[in-house]
């Protein structure tokens, strides 16, 4: 046993720098699971500056001063954030009160369309199986209202977070993209001077995830805008809102079109029933699918990692685990980081076959 450790050891870490790779990302994954919370401004800040540099390097190359166009960066930044606050979010409330004050009278359509089950298929659905749905159904949903109500009271030092955070990041995010070239000077100098093989991941990260992320979030904002005004045309009730789990559902590849599928009929069908207007609508959600994932993806990620689709469902299953809402947001980026360390990582046989589920 002890030769097998041995010999595993010397294959995968006798180079130096796969011993300094992988105490970097030791202390890089100790930090955020166990400072996480306490360090959460300072990464949202890292992490909103690195990809709003970006547009910042563009616009030097285009002969604008550093300085200038940090502050218009920010400038649109901030106006964004303003818009999402002041005018996004509370429609998007507003929304989802006037879709649960409408739960009891979809819960009554829901029961009057459970009752026509027994009636047309009497040997497949006794009354008594209905009522037994129908008490579950409405348990159920007192059970949700309650952890609803307790959750709203309970959310109100989030709020106050959020609040000092909204001051906070804003405010870190300038001076990170102002004094970006001292920060990092400051920070590589506490680094190992050997650090070739961190720096290959580096860079093979920077290349592939700031266009992936800038790019997941055009998609959003391309799918959530196309879609509500789909719903818009069509009459949909609660387009806003559904427009908006339409273009959050893309962070999850797979199974956030299948997920978010469910309210859309749901409303669809509490709203016109199974009439032509419904699968009108549907139709259009599934041409709206359809062009995202064959016409939209290949052309914003046509140079971003390309992940097995069993790789991608494990990084979201894993991460999201871990992290939750973020750990879903950033699962692509950090599987992506995995399969850059697995492809730099110094082996003494190296073999296709090991890359074969990252490719």
């Amino acid at each position: 046993m002890i030769d097998i450790f041995k010999e595993w050891y010397q294959r995968n870490f006798s180079d130096p720098q796969a011993v300094i790779l992988a105490l970097l990302l030791l202390v890089g994954f100790v930090v955020v699971i166990f400072l996480g919370d306490m360090l959460a401004p300072l990464l949202a800040s890292v992490i909103i500056a690195y990809l709003l540099e970006g547009t910042v390097a563009k616009l030097q190359q285009y002969g604008v001063a550093r300085l200038w166009a940090v502050v218009s960066v920010f400038m649109l930044f901030m106006a964004l954030l303003i818009y999402t606050i002041l005018g996004l979010i509370p429609l998007l409330s507003q929304q989802v009160t006037e879709l649960i004050s409408e739960v009891p009278n979809m819960v009554t359509k829901g029961q009057q369309s459970l009752l026509t089950l027994h009636e047309s298929y009497p040997n497949y659905f006794s009354e008594e199986q209905v009522r037994e749905l129908m008490s579950g159904v409405r348990a159920d949903l007192t059970a949700f209202g309650q952890s609803v109500f307790s959750k709203s009271i309970a959310s109100i030092p989030v709020l106050i977070t959020v609040l000092v955070y909204l001051i906070l990041v804003p405010i870190m995010v300038f001076f990170f993209l102002k004094d970006k070239q001292s920060i990092v000077q400051w920070f590589t100098a506490y680094l190992p001077e050997q650090r070739r093989l961190a720096g290959e991941v580096w860079h093979e990260m920077d290349r592939q995830i700031g266009n992936y992320i800038r790019g997941k979030i055009l998609e959003i904002i391309i799918i959530g805008v196309v879609t509500y005004i789909a719903f818009y045309m069509m009459g949909l009730n609660y387009a806003p809102l559904l427009a908006a789990l339409v273009g959050i559902s893309v962070l999850v590849p797979y199974i956030g079109a299948a997920v978010v599928t469910i309210p859309v009929a749901l409303i669809a069908y509490f709203q016109w029933g199974l009439s032509a207007d419904f699968g009108y609508l549907m139709l259009v959600y599934g041409i709206i699918q359809a062009v995202d994932g064959n016409v939209l993806v290949p052309i914003l990620f046509s140079e971003a990692v390309n992940l097995h689709p069993v790789a991608i469902i494990a990084a979201v299953l894993f991460f999201g685990g871990v992290w939750g809402f973020w750990g879903v947001f950033f699962a692509i980026p950090l599987a992506t980081l995995v399969a850059a360390v697995l492809r730099a990582w110094p082996r003494a046989t190296q073999t296709d076959e090991s890359d074969r589920l990252l490719e």
